[in-house]
């Protein structure tokens, strides 16, 4: 006897138009809550997001990026510009320098004028905040360190006698030439003594630089030791000056001459005046 096999039951794959005809509304009202609840109409600007005028940003990190990142570093260090991110720095400067620096720049040096009113991109309010949270977001020495020199040059300007320089050129022998060589020609570190160099600091940047150092590029502030002799002892107001002195003398004479503390009676220079 000849038997068939029973077939197997098989699920149909195909398209059953009545159930999607019964899902379609489901699925439209679905796509249409995404639309209202999540969505803007093709075309219609979403009035929750909004582009924020340049002149409007006044978030310190926001302001910083684009206008200080560029010379003073994306952390205010390892830029081409003395590193705001300090402790020293921010211990001594006082909050009514960096708003002046800020709003008016540093004549005859890479440094520009922010406000608005000189040319440049900044409201009062920006630089306010530039000004205000710099050492909140970046906090001064704790250290209660009284014999710390004064950020700003004396008001009488630097003295730029013979005998000033004289004095100076002794002070860069016992505190910088064990880095940046005799008469700051340059050794370990770079040459001090370069004109170009020069030509970009003011005597106020200078002075600065003596004192803070920059610790981003392991040079010892006023007061450290290191790469210095044993009995090195921290580095005066009035010998920071003279140090002043000699470094700016070093653009107009001859290095021979600069080296050995020597010029005329009284070294003038174009920036002798750079205070802030």
């Amino acid at each position: 006897m000849k038997t068939h096999p029973v077939p197997m039951t098989q699920t149909s794959t195909r398209p059953n138009p009545g159930r999607a005809r019964r899902g379609a509304p489901v699925a439209g009202l679905a796509c249409l809550a995404l639309v209202l609840v999540g969505c803007d109409f093709p075309g219609q600007r979403n009035a929750q997001i909004r582009t924020v005028p340049a002149d409007e940003v006044l978030g310190f990190d926001a302001l910083y990026a684009t206008n200080c990142a560029g010379c003073h570093g994306p952390d205010g260090r390892l830029g081409p510009a003395p590193p705001l991110n300090d402790p020293l720095f921010l211990k001594i400067v006082p909050d009514a320098v960096v708003r002046d620096v800020i709003r008016d720049g540093r004549p005859h040096t890479l440094m520009p004028a922010f406000s608005q009113d000189k040319g440049g991109t900044l409201t009062a309010r920006q630089m306010q905040v530039l000004t205000t949270e710099l050492k909140t977001h970046w906090k001064p020495s704790p250290k209660d360190d009284h014999a710390v020199p004064a950020y700003a040059l004396p008001k009488e300007k630097i003295d730029h006698s013979t005998a000033a320089v004289q004095r100076g050129a002794q002070a860069c022998e016992r505190a910088c030439s064990g880095c940046h060589g005799a008469g700051g020609k340059g050794d370990s570190a770079g040459a001090i003594g370069d004109p170009a160099f020069l030509a970009l600091l003011s005597d106020q940047a200078l002075r600065r630089l003596i004192i803070t150092g920059r610790s981003d590029l392991k040079m010892p502030d006023y007061a450290q030791t290191d790469g210095r002799a044993d009995d090195f002892r921290p580095l005066s107001s009035d010998e920071i000056n003279d140090l002043v002195a000699y470094l700016r003398s070093l653009e107009k004479q001859p290095a021979a001459v600069a080296s050995a503390g020597l010029g005329s009676q009284s070294v003038e220079t174009t920036r002798s005046d750079r205070t802030p």
